[in-house]
């Protein structure tokens, strides 16, 4: 079974395709560093979005969701950005945990795995 990667880096890959699974990299606010965990969470969702466009997926196919934040007081508005986004009737298994991240600028990562 073929193994295809995308956004290949020395370190990792953000998306990496392997049958009809496809596993996404933890993905943090680049363009909203910094800002409120609604902001952040609202372009990782965005970026998301497109890393399974291109892996022929979509969010309705999400298997699971591993959501990391600084604070566990942020994770009502965290919430409210995800219930809007995610699709109904498709929600995946999910964990949310308090974590530090890899720079402080950054509240909020979000790691899936989808179908295809």
């Amino acid at each position: 079974m073929s193994i295809q990667r995308f956004e290949t880096g020395p370190r990792m890959s953000q998306v990496v395709v392997h049958g009809d699974t496809v596993f996404l990299a933890g993905v943090v606010a680049h363009k909203a560093a910094g800002d409120s965990v609604t902001k952040q969470t609202q372009e990782v969702l965005s970026v998301i979005d497109g890393h399974l466009a291109r892996a022929g997926s979509d969010k309705s196919k999400l298997l699971t969701a591993t959501i990391y934040l600084v604070d566990m007081k942020t994770f009502a508005e965290m919430n409210a950005v995800w219930d809007a986004w995610v699709s109904k009737g498709n929600t995946p298994a999910r964990a949310t945990v308090e974590a530090r991240l890899a720079a402080p600028q950054y509240s909020v990562e979000i790691m899936v795995t989808a179908a295809r």
